[in-house]
């Protein structure tokens, strides 16, 4: 077992499990976010308290069932941000993992520990959870590959909620073709053939920093190498800013639905933001989430007619590199904010997004997401193959 040089498993004992002796996965290893469930160990979620006011847990989660299924073997649990609800990866309780690729910033969150592991290559395939870009954006942060399933695709029966209307399994991978793999294993059938035509975000890369946009600009011929001239569009004329609040409205009251009862009975301990946001949530304008879920429904019939005939959406998965270790909560904040505006398209819409590392700005990695129709995941996951290809990543 690889020693945990960067800090990405949850303090003490490592969970371990042998996978089936055959199958699509054999030889492969993967390590599971605390919030998933693995029979006889209590769920973390990141928070002590929660830790202590709930049972060892009395099955796998279906993510853990398949992958051991499938071969794969299970060599640990990793950190996450509490309860989910966060997006730098920062955890005061178990310690913020380190960031393979950039050790004087953050590693992005909430699926922080397990884009440490794979990018630290301390497992093949690791599994993370994405409700507003908490494996986009760790894996755009931490330079490999990650992706966020169609809503539903993946069961998330046996892991935590945040807010189910939005919540997915994902998962993260240092090669294109193993993030596949993991793919051919966890997503239901259908949804392969041809891809395109390719869709420019126009206010995605102009959200992007400028060195940022810069810096993605050869991926962006890789891709258009495969898919031909990437043609501009515009899907938020009512501006990021609108889509980031009615975002973060309308999933504010389903974080205090799913997890307000707990808090109110226990009043755990959290860390820096964390607490603040759950009092936002508690605090949330029932007419303000009205009107996001309202916008939710706009979006997603505009986005969902946009791609229904194959079409690809491609933008930078965040606006730049992750914030520096010693970046304040104010900072910290502007960039959640700047870097959700985008996330949302695809968390409001139900999209599969995948994000492939393909530049360093600073010296920090940053990432550039393909983005298809509902239920195209497989196709999504395939085209990143081809892509990378062309890049000269690693595939």
């Amino acid at each position: 077992m690889a020693e945990d040089t960067v800090g990405a498993f949850v303090p003490g004992a490592r969970t371990q499990r042998a996978g089936a002796s055959e199958g699509p996965l054999a030889g492969l290893t993967f390590a599971v976010k605390d919030l998933y469930d693995t029979a006889g160990d209590v769920t973390g979620y990141g928070n002590p308290d929660w830790a202590r006011t709930h049972p060892p847990a009395t099955g796998d989660a279906a993510v853990v069932t398949a992958l051991l299924e499938a071969g794969a073997r299970l060599v640990g649990k990793t950190k996450t941000v509490e309860l989910a609800y966060g997006l730098t990866g920062e955890n005061v309780w178990h310690g913020t993992p380190i960031n393979p690729a950039a050790p004087d910033r953050f590693p992005g969150g909430s699926s922080c520990g397990s884009a440490a592991a794979v990018a630290a290559r301390l497992c093949d395939i690791a599994m993370g959870s994405d409700t507003g870009g908490s494996v986009r954006i760790p894996a755009s942060y931490c330079g490999i590959y990650g992706i966020r399933p169609s809503w539903g695709a993946v069961s998330l029966t046996g892991a935590c909620p945040l807010g189910p209307a939005y919540d997915t399994a994902g998962w993260f991978a240092s090669r294109a073709a193993v993030l596949r793999l993991a793919g051919d294993v966890l997503l239901p059938p259908g949804g392969e053939g041809p891809l395109g035509p390719l869709l420019k975000v126009q206010e995605a890369w102009v959200n992007a920093e400028p060195a940022t946009a810069t810096a993605l600009a050869e991926a962006l011929g890789a891709v258009e190498s495969v898919m031909g001239s990437a043609l501009p569009v515009q899907v938020a004329p009512e501006g990021l800013d609108a889509v980031y609040e009615h975002f973060r409205c309308a999933q504010a009251v389903e974080a205090w639905t799913s997890l307000g009862p707990w808090i109110e009975a226990t009043n755990p301990q959290f860390g820096p933001g964390v607490k603040e946001r759950f009092a936002a949530a508690k605090a949330m304008d029932p007419g303000k989430a009205a009107a996001g879920r309202a916008f939710r429904r706009v979006l997603q019939a505009r986005l969902r007619g946009l791609l229904g005939g194959g079409a690809v959406l491609v933008y930078p998965t965040s606006p730049g590199p992750a914030p520096l270790l010693a970046a304040t909560q104010a900072e910290q904040n502007a960039v959640r904010e700047r870097t959700m505006g985008v996330t949302a398209i695809a968390g409001l819409c139900g999209l599969p997004e995948v994000t492939i590392p393909a530049a360093r700005v600073g010296g920090a990695p940053v990432g550039l997401s393909l983005v298809a129709a509902p239920g195209r995941d497989r196709a999504l996951l395939a085209l990143a193959e081809r892509v990378a290809a062309a890049a000269g990543l690693t595939v």
